[in-house]
């Protein structure tokens, strides 16, 4: 697609939204709509987005990029109706701001590797909050992790910023160590017949730990546990068929019949997998 094509394209999409949020001849709900009433559906196509990924689904890509671009339109929409930027401006400022922490692709300065990028757009972030005024408090290592984000991520970011501080494990041992740690710590409360609230603590530093040597070992999170959920449900939806090649379901058989054929369904894929 050509540059004046990709213009056109994305004028279409601004008339589109403008439409949609005519007061008189737009669609009522997204006249309804507000910043917060949206946010968890762009959340939503955020997700939708890494799940085409993940599946190597380049036209279902294709659309889960157009409904999360859809989400910038929406908001500067909004924005735009109440005085505020529009999409130009989100446009500019982004693209300011790129050209502003990479220096070494649209200026002079020399960056060895990604290791010391990291370090330096830390450092450009600083320098922009200093220039907007924001330096009245020091900032906390940990200070600027979204609430907001799925605990799994933001348990990793929050490790990753204090790994960058130096509090960090010296090997990923002593971080595997940790997690056999609260495991005991966890038995410990539930042979003691502890209250619930002690025993979810329990279990929340027992993820946090899991969170922490998977990063230590190169894995995330995040994509890890979507991985185990996508062969739990292809597993369980197997023995679903082998019960069905019985004339049975999972409510009419019991969990020692099920037990079994997970047990085959799971040796049967390994099987294929060193073929």
């Amino acid at each position: 697609m050509s540059r004046s094509s990709s213009s056109l394209a994305m004028d279409r999409l601004l008339a589109i939204m403008a439409a949609l949020r005519d007061p008189q001849s737009g669609c009522p709900w997204d006249v309804e709509q507000t910043f917060a009433t949206i946010a968890p559906y762009t959340i939503e196509e955020a997700y939708e987005v890494s799940d085409a990924i993940q599946r190597g689904d380049m036209d279902a890509l294709k659309d889960e990029l157009g409904d999360l671009l859809f989400q910038v339109v929406f908001y500067a929409q909004m924005s735009r109706e109440a005085g505020g930027f529009d999409f130009e401006e989100i446009a500019q400022a982004i693209s300011e701001k790129m050209e502003r922490r990479h220096p070494h692709v649209f200026g002079d300065a020399e960056i060895a590797d990604s290791e010391a990028q990291t370090r330096a757009w830390e450092e450009y972030k600083a320098a922009e909050r200093a220039e907007k005024g924001e330096t009245a408090a020091p900032k906390g290592a940990l200070d600027g992790v979204a609430l907001a984000l799925p605990a799994l991520m933001r348990a990793y970011k929050l490790q990753q910023r204090a790994a960058r501080v130096g509090f960090e494990w010296e090997n990923a041992a002593g971080a595997l160590e940790k997690v056999h740690e609260e495991i005991e710590e966890i038995r410990a409360e539930i042979e003691e017949n502890a209250p619930h609230d002690r025993i979810e603590d329990e279990i929340g530093d027992l993820f946090f730990a899991l969170v922490n040597y998977a990063r230590m070992v190169g894995v995330t999170p995040e994509d890890a546990l979507r991985r185990a959920n996508d062969k739990f449900l292809a597993r369980f939806r197997r023995v679903e068929a082998r019960l069905a090649e019985r004339g049975k379901t999972p409510e009419t058989s019991n969990l020692e019949e099920m037990d079994v054929l997970w047990n085959e369904v799971k040796h049967m894929v390994t099987a294929k997998k060193g073929s």
